[in-house]
């Protein structure tokens, strides 16, 4: 045996980084690994590093993509901030939760109480878990995280903008920051959001890490308004929205040092993400989604494919980049698998992706087919590499994007009230028009900029796709044909 080990290093060697990688996830998996599952708001595809970002510097985020994977066909549920944690929490698209859109402080519904949520799956098996940033599944008390599966939780209940310092909107309550179910600041400093987050995530390791942990990082930023702490002011080639981009990971290092000094790396699956793509509208204050066409609050590749990376040492290959489809809703049933946490008897659409993390280069996507929704509006189909969007209308910025931190179109509007809701009330509120796609194929692998309809040339595709859409729509509804799915679940309500 000593001598076919010798021989097996000495192979190993000669090959290369690769073969080390591989035998790196040779090791025995931890029976309950800890899960760090970091979500920044409104990050485009084109603002990491190793995105292909140029002017915002994320060491830390392309460390962990080099000896980790990262996944270049990664998608949300849908393309705001609600929908996209509701299935990111469930493994479910947002519509079979009944959950669209971006809840506020009017709203009284959230997540039902039979859903089953990440951290719950983890309690089965004994984790502590945790939450510090924005919440957003319902502000109400029976909504509450520390009632839908967190230990503790710290951050605020929806989005930053939900409050006085909306650019449009005047006539908005203050802005609560949360320590568990108590309010503890109104209009907090929010230069200040990164920095608290993050140190509340440490100490939370640091107390806890010889017991399994689930922490859920979902930073505030940089979703507007954004803020720069003064630390970082002037440090990135893109304004203030580089900078902030630039905390946050800092932020991600900070994370994983201290579970470098702690020694759990080996013991860790970290998985980054964003919930959506850039807000376009606000211009210099907003991100960007690199190649892929328009931004948040559409089904286009801007809005709903996301940067994603995972690193877990010993376990993921070592500088891998998957193309697969994969999405949030399967990192719920991917985290049971590695824990060893039973799912709900409730219906989910994600599935694991625990083979495509620890297979070589060539694993393939247990995922066949996407579906793109926007509110109950059935928009697009994904099979491979070919995206079929229906005819829908959609959002796109409305002239040349704002400045500093207004929406474009700004001069022209008056004061809008929270309670517009619709293509036309979004619009009128953040600076888009509605504008119009017919029938459109595209080969995402050739056109990732969805630019070039290819229609015409291949009608099998589109036939196919259309099957599928016929598919979702008896599962899940549309608006746009009338249909009322039959996989659909009942909302929370207060």
């Amino acid at each position: 045996m000593g001598l076919l080990r010798g021989c097996w290093l000495a192979i190993a060697l000669m090959a290369g980084s690769h073969v080390i990688a591989t035998t790196a996830v040779a090791k025995d998996r931890p029976e309950r690994p800890n899960v760090v599952l970091i979500f920044t708001d409104d990050q485009g595809y084109g603002d990491v590093g190793c995105f292909g970002a140029t002017d915002i510097k994320t060491p830390n985020l392309d460390r962990l993509a080099r000896e980790g994977l990262r996944f270049t066909s990664f998608y949300v549920s849908q393309a705001v901030c609600t929908a996209s944690r509701a299935a990111l929490m469930t493994g479910c698209y947002a519509n079979r939760v009944g959950l669209h859109g971006a809840l506020n402080h009017q709203s009284n519904v959230g997540i039902h109480e039979n859903e089953l949520l990440l951290p719950e799956l983890c309690k089965q098996r004994g984790y502590v878990t945790a939450i510090f940033g924005k919440w957003h599944l319902g502000h109400r008390a029976k909504f509450s995280p520390l009632r839908n599966g967190f230990d503790e939780f710290f951050g605020i209940p929806y989005s930053n903008d939900n409050g006085r310092k909306h650019p449009v909107v005047k006539d908005i309550p203050p802005l609560p920051l949360m320590n568990g179910d108590t309010i503890i600041e109104e209009e907090p400093d929010q230069s200040q959001f990164t920095r608290r987050l993050t140190d509340r995530a440490v100490t939370f390791i640091e107390q806890h890490h010889q017991q399994p942990f689930f922490l859920y990082v979902p930073h505030v930023m940089p979703h507007v308004p954004i803020f720069s702490n003064d630390a970082y002011k002037g440090r990135s080639g893109r304004g203030i929205y580089g900078d902030v981009v630039e905390e946050l990971d800092d932020s991600v290092g900070r994370i994983v040092g201290t579970l470098d000094r702690l020694k759990l790396r080996e013991r860790t699956l970290i998985i980054f993400a964003s919930d959506n793509g850039p807000f376009l509208s606000y211009g210099n204050h907003a991100g960007s989604a690199g190649r892929l066409r328009e931004g948040k609050l559409t089904t286009f590749e801007g809005g709903m494919r996301t940067p994603c990376i995972m690193n877990w040492p010993g376990q993921i290959h070592a500088g891998r980049t998957c193309d697969e489809i994969a999405a949030t809703v399967d990192l719920i049933p991917t985290v049971a698998e590695l824990t060893g946490g039973k799912l709900s008897n409730n219906r989910i659409d994600g599935l694991s992706l625990v083979s495509l993390l620890t297979s070589g280069h060539d694993a393939k996507s247990p995922r066949d087919s996407y579906y793109f929704y926007a509110g109950e509006e059935l928009q697009a189909v994904r099979q491979g590499p070919w995206k079929l969007h229906l005819p829908h209308d959609y959002l796109t910025v409305n002239g040349p994007p704002g400045l500093n931190g207004k929406p474009a179109n700004f001069a022209n509007m008056q004061p809008k009230s929270m309670d517009q809701s619709g293509l036309a009330g979004i619009a009128s509120r953040h600076g888009y028009r509605v504008a119009h796609i017919e029938l459109s194929l595209f080969n995402l692998h050739d056109d990732p900029s969805e630019t070039k309809n290819v229609i015409a040339d291949h009608p099998d595709v589109v036939s196919r796709l259309q099957a599928l859409a016929e598919q979702a729509r008896a599962d899940l509804g549309d608006t746009l044909t009338n249909r009322k799915g039959n996989g659909v679940r009942e909302v929370g309500r207060q």
